[in-house]
């Protein structure tokens, strides 16, 4: 049985990436350990602060793969003849996901006081405007000035649009 998605629009063409992106996310909620907040520090950034006491700098990676960082933590079998009589602090290993935008990128990882702190910066999109040159379908590129189509009304208020060379 197939799966019906939300990007199979016609509309929607090249989003196929967000469905992906939307099902790594779907499959990485069930994770509820360690346990993290994120913040908002400044107009552009981001801070994603991990829970993880009793992990060291060296029990700890963080990196990206495929616009998704990722941290793990593995600590040391130290058992060395300690007896529990309860065990509240876990201890077992971890790999936590985040999803991430495109062009966010990550500054720094701290260790602090058993918190993780990985800021991220959100840079400021630039708005785009490109003009496409319309062409004749017997025309090529070096044939000719390309014709670019003015959506303005004509003056005579027929509504039609006016072909303009060189535009």
């Amino acid at each position: 049985m197939s799966r019906l998605s939300a990007f199979n629009s016609p509309l929607l063409l090249g989003f196929d990436h967000f469905e992906r992106v939307l099902d790594r996310v779907a499959k990485s909620q069930g994770e509820g350990y360690p346990p993290y907040n994120i913040e908002q520090i400044g107009e552009n950034g981001l801070r994603i602060s991990l829970a993880v006491a009793g992990f060291s700098m060296d029990d700890l990676s963080v990196g990206l793969e495929d616009n998704q960082l990722i941290v793990r933590g593995r600590q040391a079998d130290d058992e060395s003849g300690r007896i529990f009589l309860h065990r509240g602090i876990a201890a077992r290993q971890f790999q936590r996901a985040f999803v991430l935008a495109e062009g966010i990128e990550v500054v720094n990882a701290t260790l602090d006081n058993g918190l993780l702190h990985i800021d991220l910066m959100r840079p400021r999109p630039e708005p785009r405007v490109k003009t496409i040159p319309i062409q004749g379908a017997g025309t090529t590129a070096s044939s000719g000035a390309p014709r670019t189509i003015d959506v303005a009304a004509d003056p005579g208020g027929h509504g039609r649009s006016r072909p303009r060379n060189g535009q």
